[in-house]
């Protein structure tokens, strides 16, 4: 294996380790569930199990935050929460909050987190959850560390919350030493989801929305559910097979598809593909693209940067085509075959496609 990439830190020197008198009303972690249209999203579950690591560390609770329109509709967010790790939750319900804006959300969170003030608080790095943790962020003046590979806590029970930066090329570790709660989002897949218990309760504690409709410039007129596009779902498929330039051409990305299909997995591909414009950016895997955590996944001819590792070594299984034996993928895949991607790929789709049919004939 190569040597973990450089992690900077941002600059401690010369700043006191003691904490400031005021920070010591801020306490346990949070973590913003995001529940829209009945569905919890599971990058929060993701969070939660994520957020019970850190709470043990600091000797603190982990409380969820629930917002939507109605309390009864948000009990089963709540169980969620419960269940998979949340000591308690804050939820607030308003016909307002029915459905995402900005601003209610913002105001909603900001007052929970100002009346109750916790020592960090997470959220998914969705689309969602981007916008609305910067708008909490600096509402409340406080650092936020965006699309997180790794949290954790250091010996000064700060958190150190690890992002690629310059383009992938580097980790940097950041803490925000001077303000409080310390906020991060992480994107989907980038944590293990942890174990639901089931029939695990807690604790609820329900707040008002202090706006009205009325006071809510934004209004919204209509609703289209993601299931309902042609959009993928790279981020929670079981079998993802991706092309990178050792493809050479964007025909032979036709060769990925063939064996994702064979498969009954999705298909995807590095970012210099999307820079080349053979694919659309929605397809892409790493850092700057989708990060996923399949059983299998099947690398052909990606050289396997960082940031491309980033987004993939969470997968149960890696096999790596590359005709370069110095390939960086080498170095964290579980399996390599040193090859031509576009001579392999036809072999191993035949192959499966035989394998499954004799299979589903025995069966």
């Amino acid at each position: 294996m190569a040597d973990p990439p450089s992690r900077p830190t941002s600059g401690r020197a010369g700043l006191k380790s003691e904490l400031p008198e005021h920070f010591k009303a801020y306490k346990h972690v949070w973590v913003f569930v995001e529940y829209e249209h009945g569905e919890v999203h599971p990058v929060s579950l993701e969070l939660l199990g994520e957020a019970r690591k850190l709470a043990d560390k600091l000797g603190a609770e982990v409380a969820g935050v629930v917002m939507g329109g109605d309390r009864a509709q948000l009990q089963d967010a709540i169980a969620d929460a419960w269940e998979h790790g949340a000591d308690v939750v804050y939820a607030v319900a308003d016909p307002a909050l029915l459905h995402y804006r900005n601003e209610p959300y913002s105001r909603a969170l900001t007052d929970v987190v100002n009346t109750y003030k916790p020592e960090i608080l997470l959220l998914g790095a969705t689309v969602l959850g981007r916008d609305l943790a910067g708008s909490v962020a600096t509402t409340l003046l406080t650092g936020l560390t965006a699309d997180c590979t790794e949290l954790a806590i250091d010996a000064e029970r700060s958190l150190a919350a690890t992002r690629p930066t310059f383009g992938g090329s580097l980790l940097c570790t950041i803490h925000t030493l001077n303000f409080r709660p310390q906020m991060a989002t992480v994107r989907p897949r980038v944590m293990a989801m942890p174990g639901r218990q089931k029939g695990r309760t807690g604790r609820v504690v329900e707040l008002p929305l202090s706006m009205r409709e009325d006071d809510i410039v934004t209004k919204v007129l209509g609703f289209v559910p993601d299931r309902d596009s042609r959009k993928s779902s790279l981020a929670y498929a079981d079998i993802v097979v991706a092309g990178g330039i050792g493809l050479r051409s964007p025909e032979n990305l036709q060769l990925v598809r063939n064996l994702a299909q064979v498969l009954g997995g999705e298909w995807g591909g590095s970012r210099p593909l999307v820079q080349k414009g053979w694919m659309p950016a929605e397809r892409q895997i790493g850092q700057t693209g989708k990060t996923i955590r399949p059983r299998l996944y099947i690398a052909a001819g990606i050289s396997g940067a960082i940031q491309h590792r980033v987004g993939v070594e969470g997968a149960d299984l890696i096999l790596a085509i590359n005709t370069d034996p110095k390939a960086p993928i080498f170095d964290f895949a579980h399996l390599g075959l040193i090859a031509d991607a576009v001579e392999v790929l036809p072999a191993l789709t035949d192959a499966f496609r035989k394998r499954l049919s004799v299979n589903r004939l025995a069966g």
